[in-house]
């Protein structure tokens, strides 16, 4: 979550308040304005309120023309309602709430079948708030794995976590709160993502695991998680070291279990310990759920998972966070049980006949060149022809806002810090004529990037974020 602070200078103008707002007393409701950095002195009748936040949000972006989230910005009505029946329940709660606990027992069971564990009933998993939480749990299990052969060496050795340059922040953050050191493979080339045999050079006897990425959120790319078990399994036969290999499926494994059904990357491959997804992502739920998933008991270390007694029964749980509503979860079984395994094929075809469509016609412009395509994630990265001089990505970026459009723009991590691109994230929502209209507002701007003497963007660090 984001840190705030209070306002950088006192600011005591109230919230305006429409004297329409005011119901019974319309100069009441004017004058007797709320303040807004701390707690009004008398209540507000509720449309009061209502209205007061309802128009301050109306200046937030649109966020079905958001292309930098991967998050779900649409679901079906009836979805919604369900999640509106269920906000009220404590998912942690699982003794009064049982059947919301059967629901997210079955989501599991269902994931534990698509990522084809070698027994589905012995494998183990929980909801989680999203992704970056699941793989806090997974780093931890590895990290307790590692720990419990090496109870000699350990806390004086310092363990190690060897992933690509390109992994999604969480990944930095779980090393530096549970003080693991993170060995990071770096870009090269046309190589946007970890390389297996790279990964391999950098294990050793501190090493807890690799990650590898089902879907890198720099370019939409699957990285090659067969390979990677491929070059751990050869440094096992070198050196005995067994390393266990974590898949951070955050997008892709919602994805590639529907239309990359050949890819082996999943509990098929016996070195892969855990699994995580974002619900919330290419699972079409609204934020925030997440899943976690460990192949069988042995890959979850039994000491990590809590048992609790007070809220009425007896219920183990393995969670960094602890009550949080059981919406999202009703909504992901809601989901699976809705679409199967051909309605989430036929959604994520769909999202990536968009994504590959609209890379092509932005090939098609001739003032961009592609990194990919759309063809593995439903996620396309592009940048600035060579010949284009008069613009840069961030141009791009500022002026798509201006139509309500947001596309990220960045700048690659070691080793391609040279590489400036842009990306759009195509999600269910995002339609054919959605698709339409964005192309159509790209290629009118560019007469006019195209006239400018040179790039506008000084700072680019502080252009634009990158949204994961």
């Amino acid at each position: 979550m984001a840190l705030h602070k209070g306002p950088e200078k006192p600011d005591e103008r109230p919230l305006s308040v429409n004297p329409f707002y005011g119901e019974a007393d319309p100069v009441g409701g004017m004058t007797e304005a709320p303040p807004k950095h701390r707690l009004p002195t008398a209540p507000l009748p509720p449309s009061t309120a209502y209205q007061v936040v309802h128009d301050e949000l109306m200046l937030d972006g649109n966020s079905r023309l958001n292309l930098a989230t991967f998050v779900t910005t649409w679901m079906e009505p009836q979805a919604g309602v369900l999640m509106g029946e269920c906000r009220d329940k404590n998912m942690i709660d699982k003794d009064e709430y049982p059947r919301t606990a059967e629901l997210e027992r079955r989501c599991v069971a269902m994931l534990a079948d698509l990522w084809h564990a070698p027994d589905p009933s012995a494998a183990v998993g929980c909801s989680t708030t999203g992704s970056s939480e699941a793989c806090m749990l997974a780093g931890m299990a590895l990290k307790r794995r590692w720990a419990q052969p090496n109870a000699d060496r350990y806390p004086g050795a310092r363990p190690n976590l060897v992933m690509g340059v390109n992994v999604q922040v969480c990944w930095e953050k779980f090393c530096n709160f549970w003080e693991v050191e993170a060995r990071l493979v770096p870009m090269e080339g046309d190589r946007f993502h970890l390389d297996p045999q790279a990964a391999a050079e950098l294990c050793d006897e501190n090493t807890i695991g690799v990650v590898g990425i089902l879907g890198s959120t720099f370019d939409g790319s699957y990285e090659p998680i067969a390979d990677l078990c491929a070059a751990l399994d050869a440094l096992q036969e070198r050196t005995g070291l067994d390393i266990p290999v974590h898949v951070d499926g955050a997008s892709g494994a919602m994805v590639a279990p529907f239309l990359d059904e050949d890819l082996v990357w999943d509990f098929r491959l016996p070195r892969v310990a855990s699994i995580n997804t974002s619900g919330h992502k290419y699972g079409l739920v609204y934020p925030g759920v997440g899943w976690a998933l460990w192949r069988d008991k042995e890959a979850l270390p039994e000491e990590l998972v809590f048992r609790v007694n007070y809220l009425g029964g007896d219920m183990p749980t393995f969670a960094l966070n602890f009550s949080r509503p059981g919406a999202q979860v009703v909504a992901q079984y809601y989901t699976f049980l809705r679409l199967g395994r051909e309605g989430y094929r036929a959604v994520q075809q769909s999202t990536r006949d968009v994504a590959r469509g609209v890379a092509d016609r932005v090939e098609a412009l001739g003032d961009f060149r592609l990194l990919t395509r759309g063809d593995e994630l439903p996620v396309f990265a592009f940048t600035t022809a060579p010949d284009v001089e008069a613009y840069d990505v961030f141009d791009v970026s500022r002026r798509l806002r201006e139509r309500g459009w947001l596309v990220p723009a960045y700048t690659f991590p070691p080793n391609r810090e040279d590489l400036s691109v842009l990306r759009v994230v195509c999600r269910n929502g995002f339609s054919t004529d959605l698709a339409e209209m964005f192309v159509e507002d790209l290629e009118s701007l560019l007469p006019e990037l195209r006239r400018q003497p040179h790039p506008f963007t000084r700072d680019k660090g502080a252009a634009t974020g990158f949204h994961h």
